[in-house]
Order: C-alpha cells, then structure tokens, then sequence
C-alpha cells in the first residue's frame, strides 16, 4: 500500500537484492515511492569477488543517490602506481617468446574502480532503511490480478501484492519467465561456451612473486583458448585473478563445481611467466560456468518489468554487467519518480524500456564477442596484437560515455512528462 506521506498512489516490489534492486530501491526511496524489496536468501549477499565499475556507472551513482558514489569510493580500489592511474587493463601477451611482455594500454579518463562485491553491497545496505527488504522470499509465482496489480506466491508459502514488479533476480529470474513465458527460449540462459578460474590471493605475496607493477596495477594476459585478467581490490590488499578458458559444452547440473590444480594448470599448459607463477598461487578454486541470456523480445509485461542481470545477463569479458545494472537502476527510478498514478506505471516501464534495451542487449553481444577477441578466436583480430590494442581501444567507449541525462529527458518525453 502506498503511504500517507507519499505523493504516489502506487507501490513497487522489488524482486532481489543485489546491485540492481538495492541501487533501484534507494532511488524508489528518494522519491519517497514506497518499495519492498524481497531476497530469496536469508540476508544480502553477491556471487564471486572482484568486480570493476567505470565511469558511467559512478555517475549513475550519483544520479541515484551521491552516498552510493561515497560508499563505493570508500571500498574501491584503483591501479596504485600514479603512471597507471588512468588506465584500465595492460595488455600483455599471455604465451610464447613474448609471454609477459606488454603491448598496449587501454586508457579510461573516468577511472574504474575495482571492488569487493560483498563490500559495496554492504555500503549499499547501511542506505536502505530497516524494515524495506524481507528475506527468504523465493518467488515460485506470478500473477497479474483483475485490478492490474501483481500478486507474488513464494516458497514459504506466503503471498504479496504490490501496484508493480520490478525484476532484479538475476540471471535465473523468475520474473524474466513471467514477462517472457517459460517456453521462450530467451526466458532460460545460455552456456557461453566459456568457464573461469577464480582466486583471491593475499597482495603481498603476489607482489613478492610477480613483482609490484604487474601485481598492483590492472592485467591481462591473452593466449589462444583461454586468458587472464588480474586486479588489485580491498584497498590494494588482495590480488583478484579470474581465469577463463573455453569449452564447447557444460555438461554439469551445477554452474559451479569443484576444481583440482591439475584442471587450471592444463587449461594454461602453454601460458608463460608470469602466469604459471600466478596459478601456482591459487589455491582451492572452482570452475565457473558462463551463461548469458538470448535476447529478450520485451523486458515489460503490463506491470512488470527486470533489470541488471534479470534483463540482460552477459559475460565479464568487458567488466561492465554490474555497471549496466546500476544504469538501469538510475533511469528506472527517475522515470518512476514522475509517475503519480497507476495507470501511468506501463508507461513508464516501456519507456525505459525504449531506451534501455538495445544498450543493454548490444553489451550481451559485445561482451560475448571480446571474450573470443581475448582467445584469439575472432578471425577479425586474428590473434594480431596490433589488431587486439586497436578494438581495444574503442571497445568501451560507448559503455563508458553514454549520457544518461539524455537517456531519462528521452524516456520522460516518451512518457509525455517531459
């Protein structure tokens, strides 16, 4: 129900509490939108380690809500030399005579900041008041009810209903099923045909091993089949290493399954220094699978929308899934923030639609496309490193520059708010 204090007759549920729905609650909550955001876990938490988020995405921060951009200054971690600050990743070459030599750097004005997940998601909980979220609320079931609300059945056994949904559920969304129908074949993600390797390893010991240019500043290492991206997190503490490597089939039920160091060190047997000195340092990994969605047809039904990775989820070959999701977030709850009516609500939700989904869908797409650029099975490239530095080099420009005001004077136009 939406409260006395609030200028909106409507309320959203929020299916989800990672990046995404907590970046879109704080912004449903500024504009004093009422919001319940449902967790299927027991208490907030993110899958995997590091992640890096680039300049459009802070900006998106502080569209939002400026102590989002705080928090995440106060958990991220940038290149530590000086000469490197301004820049993204080394390229290095991964394998043969050159193994470990540099050949290009990719510059990013902006910065992007690498964090914890765990950590920004713990900055972004302290800003969403108690009382907001409930946990354990595993949605089983959607229904839009005569009077257009949506009526949500979890697990438990309990029921709620809200004016309007918003997806945030990930890459198994159940509310990406309802929009869809279960027997689309974009409703269930795809296997990429890529996996990783990933590992956290104590700073100091890796600046002790690889030395301290190519342990505190951003890398990559490319070789055929499989690379390596590393970068410095917590304040510069812990040296993150995730390495990918390619397969044409998944086979397992489980996205994640136990590895043995026999698996990482046969998938980079032809890698050189310094990545057999960086293997030898992870211990105790898994294998991750990488799954991505097929184009949706529509993120909207009726009352119901998704966003991050509920829409759109993509490989991390371009580092910018979660930063997308915070870009949905921002435009989302701006354009809600106009909306005053239930009726207006679908309009609203196509309208960011319109200019969300092609942004989105062409990073899906991009990404997938750097991950073969990265193991020298794009014909393209070829495996050519002057080719490799030269798609580099404007590969992410479009996701580090969009203009996101233009983006929500677009959608509000489109909404007849302008």
């Amino acid at each position: 129900m939406a409260s006395l204090g609030s200028k909106h007759n409507f309320d959203v549920a929020v299916v989800g509490g990672g990046f995404a729905g907590l970046c879109l609650a704080i912004g449903l909550i500024k504009h004093n939108i009422p919001v319940t955001v449902y967790e299927s876990a027991h208490r907030f938490g993110e899958i995997g380690a590091g992640v890096s988020l680039g300049s459009s995405a802070q900006r998106a921060m502080i569209g939002i809500d400026p102590r989002i951009a705080q928090g995440f200054e106060n958990v991220a971690t940038y290149n530590d030399w000086d000469s490197m600050k301004d820049v993204y990743f080394t390229f290095r070459f991964g394998e043969g005579p050159d193994a470990g030599k540099e050949f290009a750097h990719l510059r990013h004005e902006g910065r992007s900041g690498g964090v914890h997940r765990a950590h920004f998601l713990d900055e972004l909980i302290k800003l969403v008041p108690e009382g907001v979220a409930k946990f354990g609320k595993r949605v089983v079931d959607v229904q839009q009810l005569p009077d257009g609300k949506v009526n949500l059945r979890f697990k438990d056994g309990t029921e709620a209903t809200h004016t309007c949904v918003v997806g945030s559920d990930g890459i198994h969304s159940k509310i990406r099923e309802y929009i869809l129908g279960e027997d689309d074949p974009a409703a269930q993600a795809v296997f990429t045909g890529k996996y990783c390797h990933r590992g956290l390893i104590p700073m100091d010991k890796a600046i002790e091993a690889i030395g301290e240019e190519r342990a505190v500043n951003s890398q990559f290492y490319l070789g055929h089949d499989s690379h390596m991206l590393s970068l410095p997190i917590n304040k510069g503490n812990i040296f993150n290493v995730v390495a990918f490597s390619s397969c044409k089939t998944w086979d397992h039920e489980k996205w994640v399954v136990p590895s043995e160091t026999k698996d990482i060190h046969e998938d980079f047997k032809d890698f050189g220094e310094p990545v057999q000195t960086i293997i030898n340092m992870m211990e105790h990994t898994d294998i991750w699978a990488l799954f991505n969605h097929l184009p949706a047809r529509t993120y909207v039904k009726s009352n119901a929308t998704i966003i991050g990775d509920a829409a759109h989820a993509t490989t991390p070959h371009q580092g910018s899934g979660a930063g997308m999701a915070i870009e949905d977030s921002y435009v989302l709850s701006e354009l809600m923030g106009r909306v005053q009516e239930p009726r207006d609500i679908q309009k609203a939700f196509e309208a960011y639609e319109e200019i969300r989904k092609g942004r989105t869908l062409n990073l899906v797409e991009t990404s997938r496309q750097a991950g073969m650029i990265w193991e020298m099975q794009d014909p393209g490239t070829a495996g050519e490193a002057e080719k490799i530095a030269a798609n580099a080099s404007e590969r992410w420009k479009w996701i580090w520059d969009e203009d996101l005001e233009s983006e929500i004077k677009r959608g509000l136009a489109l909404m007849g708010k302008a």
